[in-house]
């Protein structure tokens, strides 16, 4: 429990040229292998392209698309930084699991803290990489100009990229303390998180019981905030505002969950067998 409340002081000893060393390993990395780059890129491409030419038809044969444009390629975009932004976190702190080195690291002056951060810095560049062309061929090829929500796409990336973050920690913590046959559940829990934060049909849609559940998930304020922009052209700031409350309480917990499970890990010895 000591560890856990002195782990829990953010602001003491932070060492950020120890943050910065791990965020140009992860970098260093990156640049070292062109399949990685291709990848952050080819499939946000394929998704825009695809969904987008299916907003193009349904458009031209529903009269309701045809008054919300975009709102097809936006939900698109917005889910794309919010799983892209789960799984750079997760994918670079799985690289220290494949490679065995993460008891080298724990064993290190690096602070969990500032493992974590560099593990958030590293999801923002991955995203970058993957999201910019994205925007760019949906503003170019179907006229959808993401920059068009103005300042509320501030509001939504925020309030996006924190979940990400905040499930990226929790599912981080769980592959450390089993080890890497949890590894599944990084690349499968966004997928599970869809359905219910309403990606591309309004709450109203899901039976009562399951809508109760959907609004404890801060991606469906922002999605239904998108449509609500789109459709309505009005901005919820109180959506915006309870999506952030939940985050900061889910940040919270995943990051207790996550000491909670270190610990665990070095007292079962899971650390020094983590690539198994």
């Amino acid at each position: 429990m000591r560890s856990l409340i002195a782990s829990l002081e953010l602001g003491h000893g932070l060492a950020w040229h120890r943050i910065s060393a791990m965020v140009m390993r992860y970098w260093y990395l990156l640049l070292s292998s062109w399949p990685r780059l291709f990848e952050l890129v080819y499939w946000p491409v394929l998704q825009v392209i695809t969904w987008g030419f299916l907003q193009s038809y349904v458009a031209q044969n529903a009269g309701f698309f045809a008054r919300a444009g975009g709102t097809l390629i936006g939900a698109v975009i917005l889910w794309d930084i919010l799983f892209r932004g789960q799984l750079g976190f997760s994918i670079s702190f799985l690289e220290e699991m494949w490679a065995r080195n993460l008891g080298n690291l724990m064993m290190s002056p690096l602070k969990p803290i500032e493992f974590l951060i560099a593990l958030m810095i590293m999801s923002l560049i991955r995203l970058a990489i993957g999201v910019v062309p994205m925007v760019l061929l949906a503003m170019v090829v179907f006229d959808f100009n993401l920059f068009g929500f103005g300042l509320p796409l501030g509001a939504f990336f925020c309030n996006l990229i924190f979940t990400s973050w905040a499930l990226g920690i929790f599912v981080s913590g769980l592959v450390l303390r089993h080890g890497l046959g949890a590894e599944s559940i990084v690349w499968s829990l966004m997928f599970g998180v869809m359905p219910l934060a309403c990606v591309y049909y309004p709450v109203s849609v899901l039976p009562d019981w399951l809508q109760v559940v959907a609004w404890t998930l801060p991606p469906t304020y922002v999605f239904e905030g998108m449509r609500a922009l789109l459709i309505d052209h009005q901005f919820r700031g109180d959506l915006m505002v309870w999506a952030l409350g939940i985050n900061v309480v889910l940040f919270v917990g995943a990051f207790v969950s996550f000491l909670a499970m270190l610990n665990s890990a070095r007292r079962h010895g899971s650390l020094i067998q983590s690539g198994e």
